[in-house]
């Protein structure tokens, strides 16, 4: 990878999107109700698979890192409450939606979905697929495991069933930033909860990293890495510490603390040539995998696709969510469910499914959707492909946005010519910069605390 100045690059931070979907969230909007929920349902092609995500909330603490959406508690009787609503929830949809339609993805995220015990996990999987017949034969079943939550107990549970791939969260190894960041598990922890996965057979498992931590440097990061190379995961997730305090007030990291810009863009130049050089290759703008993993092999054939899940290489499904905050996806929507757990519960007492707010996507959305997805998947774009696909010249059609790339093709961070787009090895790590352009909400919102920093 070229050689960076980290003053010049460092000029190009500033808030964005980080594009898990398009439209973003921040412009789902109250009117989308269940209603247009349901229309949604009917209009869909039957022939499109089904991807399940299941938001399990609850934590046992604050991580202070997390701006995903949390419920603190130790209760027993909180949990086994959701349970009960997420039981009323499968059976709402069952009454709206084809549930014999293919399954090809299944994950729990959270909050923690292993600080429910196994017998809890062996409640809610059954009664999955108690509604949900038709999974697969080639379906992935992932979960999300925090290391100082995870038993021998609840790995069976989860292999009984089918699951096949595990995502760790490891963060940092380094003592000083595990504590600035609430979170302190040791190497020999993760080191014993990933081989309980293995014993299971379980092949695909994923590490999530952070880069830009409190007090993170080079030389700590590095030696995150190396421990990280003798657990052998076949994924890693190394993700952009987003501080956005305004958004997650648990978020109590000192922001002096913080690495600069500058300091962020050297951390992210090292891991990638680090990790390049010991086998794993990037994959879209924050995950790497081996050379024979699934991800790897469906970007060399244009074939990776992002959802709110993270990347897969399964073709475009229907994404069902269920559980409070959950997010589902179809060809020309989605929906969320409520954020607020009581009227999450209210909404179902009611016989309602629990839809908050959601959008409709118009052509011009479907169109704008096409080209950020395949960008942040694959770090190019082919104008003929999408020009046959929406019937538009896409020099005609994206002429702006096409304009406002000049100064990074000037950099060299992108090379633009008849046929396409292509990001360089430094224009990829801009890339939702390099998206931004495409998107056509921005113009229409103001204030900086929208979104995080792209560096």
């Amino acid at each position: 990878m070229q050689e960076l100045d980290f003053n010049k690059y460092a000029s190009y931070s500033k808030p964005g999107p980080r594009y898990t979907s398009y439209p973003t969230a921040v412009e789902f909007n109250p009117s989308f109700q269940e209603a247009d929920l349901l229309e949604a349902f009917k209009r869909a092609d039957q022939n499109i698979p089904l991807s399940l995500y299941f938001h399990l909330p609850f934590c046992k603490s604050a991580c202070y890192f997390c701006a995903c959406s949390v419920i603190y508690t130790n209760s027993q009787s909180k949990k086994e409450r959701y349970i009960g609503y997420l039981a009323k929830e499968l059976e709402l949809l069952k009454s709206h939606l084809d549930t014999q339609r293919s399954v090809v993805q299944l994950h729990f995220g959270g909050g923690t979905p292993t600080f429910y015990n196994a017998a809890q996990l062996e409640r809610i999987i059954q009664k999955i697929k108690e509604t949900f017949h038709n999974f697969s034969k080639e379906a992935e079943l992932s979960c999300e495991i925090d290391p100082r939550h995870f038993s021998l107990e609840q790995m069976q549970v989860l292999k009984k069933h089918g699951f096949n791939r595990l995502s760790f969260g490891v963060q940092d190894f380094d003592p000083q930033v595990q504590v600035a960041i609430n979170r302190l598990q040791s190497v020999d922890l993760v080191h014993e909860k990933v081989q309980i996965a293995r014993d299971f057979g379980i092949n695909s498992i994923n590490f999530d990293l952070i880069y830009g931590l409190p007090l993170q440097t080079i030389k700590s990061f590095e030696k995150t890495l190396l421990e990280v190379l003798k657990l052998n995961p076949d994924r890693l997730a190394v993700f952009n510490y987003a501080h956005v305090p305004w958004v997650k007030h648990t978020m109590k990291i000192d922001p002096k603390t913080l690495p600069s810009p500058q300091e962020k863009l050297a951390l992210l130049q090292f891991l990638i040539g680090f990790l390049k050089g010991h086998g794993y290759e990037m994959i879209g703008m924050d995950h790497f995998a081996k050379k024979d993993n699934e991800l790897y092999l469906a970007l060399q054939n244009k074939q990776l696709r992002r959802n709110f899940q993270g990347y897969t290489t399964k073709k475009f499904s229907q994404t069902i969510g269920v559980g409070v905050t959950s997010i589902g996806e179809g060809q020309d929507y989605y929906t969320q469910n409520f954020k607020d757990l009581k009227r999450y519960e209210q909404a179902l007492d009611s016989g309602h499914l629990p839809v908050e707010r959601g959008i409709r996507l118009s052509t011009e959305d479907r169109l704008r959707k096409e080209v950020i997805m395949h960008l942040m998947n694959n770090l190019e774009l082919d104008f003929s492909s999408i020009e046959k696909a929406f019937d538009i010249d896409f020099k005609t059609h994206f002429k702006d946005a096409l304009n406002a790339l000049k100064p990074y093709e000037q950099e060299g961070l992108v090379v633009i010519n008849e046929g396409g787009l292509t990001t360089s090895p430094t224009g990829a790590m801009l890339v939702r910069n390099l998206a931004m352009v495409f998107d056509a909400y921005l113009g229409a919102q103001s204030g900086a605390q929208r979104f995080s920093q792209t560096l």
